[in-house]
């Protein structure tokens, strides 16, 4: 039987053909959006008619665009998070969820150590000022033998720490899930406000929910050390952006490095004028290895729920 595919997400099959040849050898016609254009729920309730699944980014799978896609079975993300997805919406319609959990946690990892080490040695500041203005010092900060903060413990939050103990940090973490004995050795499990007091670099691995929706506000970061960091390579809205500017204006904590915002990109923030942030564009999953390997899950995970089975990861 052939399936009707929507594919709304730019990173599919772009580093690799094996998603492409996933849903080719499965005899799927495929309907490529094209992401140059803004993604209302209108032009998703458009090309979503006749679809049997569809694999997204971050297009907004809301109630009204479920509700109005009646052909619609499986939803794979190209990725992990599924906050901009109605998940409520979609079990009511019958409609599968699945992520591709496990694809970019390397990829994730990685880049959070290189924004730690980016910011402690202001990277992209010195660098910019070689370029243009000549040679001149600046005075870093070390990660060796510093106190790294995990808000979050998943496995994303695990890699971060199997890598900072490469540096020889202190690992403290607080993720109200996880039992002390489920941790590895030379990981300690502490609270919220001692990762905020302690830590000389603070690291968010939380997924986004109404509880931890501004967990990082000017209290939190009124508690954490002048001199410490904070990383973000989880979700924006993580964070109260207007009190992360005030932190940093005004010098009370020592730097950020962001790679998520609440809104993406970061239109006119006013963090954009700060010499003490460090940005990237949500590139914490695009990898070459991460990018095919979720490309393949999400294929996958479409094609095995239409044909009677269970996705790999199913969310909802």
């Amino acid at each position: 039987m052939s399936y009707k595919i929507l594919v709304a997400t730019r990173s599919f099959g772009s580093t690799s053909s094996k998603p492409w040849d996933v849903l080719n050898q499965a005899g799927c016609e495929i309907v490529k959006a094209d992401m140059s254009q803004k993604m209302t729920e209108e032009r998703l309730i458009e090309l979503l008619q006749g679809v049997d699944g569809a694999i997204i980014g971050v297009v907004p799978m809301t109630a009204h665009v479920l509700e109005n896609a009646p052909a619609l079975k499986v939803v794979s993300m190209h990725g992990v998070g599924v906050d901009h997805i109605d998940l409520t919406a979609a079990a009511r319609r019958g409609v599968v969820i699945a992520n591709c959990l496990g694809t970019n946690d390397q990829s994730v990892a990685d880049l959070t150590i290189g924004l730690m080490i980016s910011i402690a040695r202001n990277i992209p500041s010195v660098d910019s000022k070689l370029r243009h203005a000549g040679w001149g010092a600046h005075a870093g900060n070390e990660l060796w033998k510093k106190t790294i903060g995990l808000v979050g413990l998943g496995r994303i939050g695990r890699g971060v720490a199997k890598r900072a103990l490469g540096f020889d940090m202190q690992v403290l973490a607080y993720d109200p899930y996880v039992k002390p004995g489920d941790v590895a050795q030379g990981i300690s499990l502490v609270s919220f406000d001692e990762v905020l007091k302690e830590a000389d670099y603070v690291s968010l691995h939380a997924a986004l929910s109404e509880e931890t929706h501004h967990m990082i506000g000017a209290m939190q970061l009124q508690t954490m050390k002048p001199t410490a960091y904070l990383i973000n390579t989880a979700r924006g809205a993580l964070v109260d952006e207007d009190a992360l500017y005030t932190a940093l204006a005004q010098k009370q904590i020592a730097g950020a490095a962001l790679d998520v915002f609440n809104e993406e990109p970061p239109k006119d923030s006013p963090l954009l004028q700060l010499e003490n942030l460090v940005i990237t564009p949500h590139i914490g999953a695009h990898t070459r290895e991460s990018i095919e390997r979720m490309g393949v899950m999400a294929a996958e995970n479409v094609l095995q729920t239409l044909q009677g089975g269970e996705p790999h990861c199913r969310v909802a």
